[in-house]
């Protein structure tokens, strides 16, 4: 598990294209609430956490507003992990790297990926505790065999899926996790 993944202009492409995918099926489905037509009505982004640069479109995260009904409908998005500003890829790859770390190391990790000591640690919460309580989480979680060892989130996680290449199992890892990139998703706002 390297952070070399953060370097790739590659993968980032990667996960942008993912998101179109994710972005066209959500418009082609309609509104969920009345049927009607959906418009792009993207947010504005700063993205942060990648060490290499970044396409403009990851300055949006796309997003859709009903022509009929006004009610607004977010895709899932490996990019983003809900609100958070930082990418979903740095968020979840940070953590799983602090796994058994001491506090001065974790310090260390935090200032190579360049992300305040507090972050990480809130961070590191979410995943052992948050997480673990989301419905997402307890209707998934059987999903593996042997069970996955939570007090290791999201190390362990990332070490069941299995893939040609890094690219390709993070990519695996995030589109995993989507269903909490949104509120759409998460009535009770479980991604956040």
């Amino acid at each position: 598990m390297c952070q070399s993944i953060l370097q790739s202009t590659a993968f980032f492409s990667f996960l942008l294209y993912i998101d179109q995918d994710l972005a066209q099926e959500t418009c082609t489905g309609g509104c969920r609430c009345c049927g009607g037509r959906l418009h792009r009505a993207c947010y504005s982004r700063k993205p942060r956490g990648a060490q290499c640069p970044l396409n403009p479109a990851y300055c949006q995260r796309f997003s859709f507003c009903c022509a009929i009904c006004r009610r607004r409908t977010t895709p899932y998005s490996v990019r983003f992990l809900g609100r958070r500003v930082y990418l979903g890829v740095v968020v979840t790859l940070a953590c799983a790297l602090c796994v058994g770390l001491s506090g001065r190391r974790v310090a260390a990790l935090g200032e190579r990926f360049r992300v305040p000591l507090r972050t990480l640690q809130r961070w590191r919460r979410w995943w052992l505790e948050d997480f673990v309580q989301t419905s997402f989480w307890r209707g998934r979680r059987a999903l593996f065999l042997p069970p996955v060892e939570e007090g290791r989130l999201p190390e362990s996680l990332y070490c069941r899926f299995q893939a040609a290449d890094e690219s390709r199992r993070w990519g695996l890892l995030l589109r995993f996790l989507t269903p909490l990139t949104t509120r759409t998703a998460n009535t009770s706002g479980e991604g956040h």
